[in-house]
């Protein structure tokens, strides 16, 4: 099977700055991985060039392949990729339903993949809400079920647990933990480790960039390598396979 994506000596270069860094990174199929660090440290910008919204610097020396391919229409990759957006909603008319949402990028209707998609991400009894009656764990969710309707390999998401509550945090996990044990690769970019499910056992450290550490949750996941990335002062906890830092 071919890695999900495949970057060597990658150099980004956005508004005139240097936010990526010689970067190198391959991440396999079916594999579930957190790329964890500071705002700031890159992470957005490497979840950008997953999506193909920006491109590396060109140099003899940079691989940067998604699925096996350097070259994609944007539209293909995303039926295989699954990119969580968080900020949609403005697209919408007033009035538009969950299920029109999930729909929206399909090329032609398929009510049968609609409702898979509601009920993969949970939300099978909300097909016919007005989107603007949505909690905001809700919408979360539904851009999941949005991203899953092409049945893609992997979900990359940024930031899942963004404005979240704890209680919708705790939904996302359980519909997030239920993905992974379908063999959906699972992307997640976050400075949270709250976010980072037990499924998830390989970690990738940035930092100003570039990647500072890159191995197993249970080596990563620890004391000394936390303050590394995130500096002194803060302490581990772990419950049931969840981490957090305060």
């Amino acid at each position: 099977m071919l890695p999900l994506f495949e970057f060597e000596h990658v150099d980004v270069i956005r508004e005139g700055r240097a936010v990526l860094h010689d970067l190198s990174l391959r991440v396999g199929f079916p594999e579930h991985v957190a790329i964890v660090g500071p705002n700031g440290a890159g992470k957005s910008t490497l979840l950008r060039l997953i999506a193909r919204e920006c491109y590396p610097v060109p140099s003899a020396a940079t691989v940067c392949r998604i699925l096996g391919q350097e070259r994609w229409n944007v539209f293909a990759l995303r039926s295989q990729l699954g990119i969580i957006e968080g900020d949609i909603a403005a697209r919408f008319m007033p009035g538009a339903t969950v299920a029109e949402v999930v729909a929206s990028t399909l090329a032609q209707p398929d009510p049968g993949a609609v409702a898979e998609a509601l009920e993969r991400a949970g939300i099978t009894p909300l097909a016919t809400r007005d989107i603007r009656e949505l909690s905001s764990g809700e919408w979360r969710r539904t851009t999941i079920a949005r991203a899953l309707v092409h049945r893609p390999r992997a979900l990359v998401l940024d930031e899942p647990s963004s404005s979240l509550d704890i209680l919708a945090q705790r939904e996302l996990r359980t519909t997030l933990r239920a993905l992974a044990r379908e063999n959906v690769g699972i992307i997640l970019v976050t400075h949270h480790l709250e976010d980072v499910i037990p499924e998830i056992e390989r970690v990738v450290f940035m930092q100003a960039g570039r990647v500072i550490a890159d191995g197993p949750k249970t080596e990563l996941f620890a004391p000394a390598p936390l303050r590394r990335l995130f500096g002194e002062g803060i302490e581990l906890e772990e419950r049931n396979g969840i981490y957090s830092i305060r």
